[in-house]
């Protein structure tokens, strides 16, 4: 039943734009309607199938390994004085940065091809996913480490038993999160170079004032980024019962 308020709110948008376009009349390269967006995705479906996979596979992969980046750089923070006193500040200091002007830096090295894209959404979910999983991992249960202090476990087995389990609602929480980040990274490094994308679609359809494919592209990317922060949602959600 929870599907019913997404499509409530989704009829609702869409009337209000339909409102908007009506009453101001504003030409169609401007502001087009809905059901002209519909109408060109429709008739480009295939076009734009084509770079939503391409999109897809930046995001997918971005998230696979940032997420993987992740969980290991915050098991070290949390197990490691050093590891704390040397990187943290650094991981901090790297979140000052503005992240659009490493774009063009990693298109110089990494080349126009799928690697600088997913590098750039990399870049993006890292630091979300350490934070998350590393304030788990720093969260444990007092009750939990007493207990396992009064059993003598090993710094090992309280790190695997107790504090990762513990940690995960945390992790979870960080992936989400990166969920609905790693599109941004991925299109942003399609602007500053690409050749295939929804990014790309959209900059070649604005420069050449086909604003209804560029909504059409802009639109696809967001249901692609419902679509993955929904399976992950679940994802996370069954292995946050599972563990419990």
């Amino acid at each position: 039943m929870k599907i019913l308020p997404a499509v409530a709110a989704t009829l609702f948008a869409l009337a209000v734009w339909q409102t908007i376009v009506s009453l101001t009349e504003l030409p169609r390269f401007i502001l087009p309607g809905p059901m002209l967006v519909a109408e060109t995705w429709w008739t480009n479906r295939a076009v734009i199938a084509e770079h939503t996979l391409v999109t897809a596979q930046e995001v997918l992969l971005g998230l696979a390994i940032g997420t993987a980046l992740g969980i290991f750089t915050a098991l070290q923070l949390a197990t490691s004085k050093t590891a704390r006193l040397l990187v943290q500040p650094i991981l901090v200091f790297t979140q000052a940065l503005p992240v659009f002007a490493l774009a063009p830096i990693l298109t110089l090295w990494l080349g126009y091809g799928l690697w600088s894209k997913i590098a750039m959404a990399v870049l993006i979910i890292y630091f979300p996913v350490t934070s998350a999983f590393f304030d788990g991992l720093m969260r444990t249960p007092p009750g939990y480490l007493d207990l396992a202090k009064t059993m003598q476990a090993s710094p090992s087995r309280v790190l695997w038993h107790i504090r990762v389990p513990a940690a995960l609602p945390s992790l979870g929480a960080g992936v989400r999160l990166a969920a609905v980040y790693a599109p941004i990274g991925a299109v942003i490094g399609e602007w500053v170079g690409a050749s295939k994308g929804l990014g790309y679609l959209m900059l070649l359809a604005n420069g050449r004032a086909k604003t209804d494919l560029m909504f059409a592209a802009m639109l696809t990317l967001g249901v692609l980024s419902v679509l993955l922060y929904v399976v992950i949602s679940k994802l996370t959600k069954s292995l946050g019962d599972r563990e419990t």
